[in-house]
């Protein structure tokens, strides 16, 4: 009980100081993801047609993914050097693999039937991605961009580590000063931005299906 009162005080006395944090790393997860959104869905429509590049992309991705994060953030220091700009790059890198290959898979697996018809029609190759494909693909497209949101709100606790901002600042004040309560507060803050984000994100998810499937998919 008497760590749940150390809790609850140490978020009225210093909640500027938590709102700050909140807010930074908003501004780093959303800035990553807005990067990652725009990079995936490129690679992932240029990879539908070239299945050498889909390849290539698919295992490069998958490569770097394996790197420890804490690995990529040292690496990405000697260039970017020590702050946001760091962390905003590694987390793009991390989040590019889940969002970059459901665009893919969700474009390759649009109905040939459809397509064909739609060719037949008189639709032009744009006409074909951006009223047929991309709508039929974006529930797809959607789980893999909520994946990335959560992923990237995860590294952004360990931005920290390398000097950007964020309530990863909260969480390593309190492991280098042997405050336990602080680093239990950053932390918690944490879980609850990516729980109250993922539900946000799977009530689009099932909007997005339930417009373009007419039902829930699970």
């Amino acid at each position: 009980m008497g760590f749940l009162t150390d809790l609850y005080n140490i978020y009225v006395s210093r909640a500027d100081f938590f709102l700050e944090l909140f807010l930074q790393h908003v501004m780093l997860a959303f800035t990553a993801a807005g990067i990652i959104l725009v990079v995936a869905i490129s690679l992932g429509v240029l990879m539908t047609r070239n299945r050498r590049f889909a390849d290539f992309i698919l295992g490069l991705t998958g490569f770097l993914y394996t790197i420890p994060s804490i690995a990529m953030f040292g690496f990405f220091i000697a260039i970017t050097g020590i702050g946001n700009a760091t962390a905003i790059a590694v987390m793009s890198i991390y989040g590019v693999l889940p969002l970059v290959r459901n665009t893919y898979v969700g474009l390759m697996e649009v109905d040939t039937d459809i397509i064909e018809a739609a060719t037949g029609m008189g639709s032009t190759e744009w006409q074909l991605l951006v009223k047929i494909k991309f709508p039929l693909a974006l529930p797809v497209i959607t789980a893999g961009f909520r994946t990335t949101v959560i992923m990237a709100i995860a590294l952004g606790a360990i931005a920290s580590f390398i000097g950007a901002g964020g309530l990863g600042v909260a969480i390593w004040r309190g492991i280098s000063t042997y405050n336990q309560t602080l680093t239990v507060a950053g932390s918690l803050l944490v879980a609850l931005f990516a729980v109250s984000t993922d539900f946000l994100l799977s009530r689009l998810e099932r909007w997005i299906q339930h417009k373009y499937y007419g039902r829930n998919v699970t």
